[in-house]
């Protein structure tokens, strides 16, 4: 499952906007605040962290199916370099 850190933080804001809201209707004091909000943060901080799971997850799998593709690629990428070097420094002399 893909985790959605948009829309998790997305839904983080409207439920601080609510909190926000009926605080300064007088509906809930100030304590209560200060626990949801934090318990908002933990529930976003594990979003987070399961997103950044997903991601780093993703790449490591990425990496190990196409070792042999980014191998011939890097080596590709410094004969490219090497060879324009040369060409360079052969038309400055």
């Amino acid at each position: 499952m893909f985790p959605n850190l948009f829309e998790a933080t997305k839904e983080y804001w409207r439920k601080l906007d609510e909190l926000e809201v009926a605080y300064q209707q007088g509906k809930i004091p100030l304590e209560e605040v200060d626990t949801r909000v934090a318990e908002l943060i933990a529930e976003l901080a594990t979003e987070r962290r399961a997103t950044f799971t997903y991601f780093r997850q993703s790449f490591q799998h990425w990496l190990t199916t196409q070792k042999e593709t980014l191998i011939g690629l890097v080596i590709l990428i410094i004969v490219t370099y090497a060879w324009v070097l040369r060409s360079i420094t052969s038309g400055v002399a």
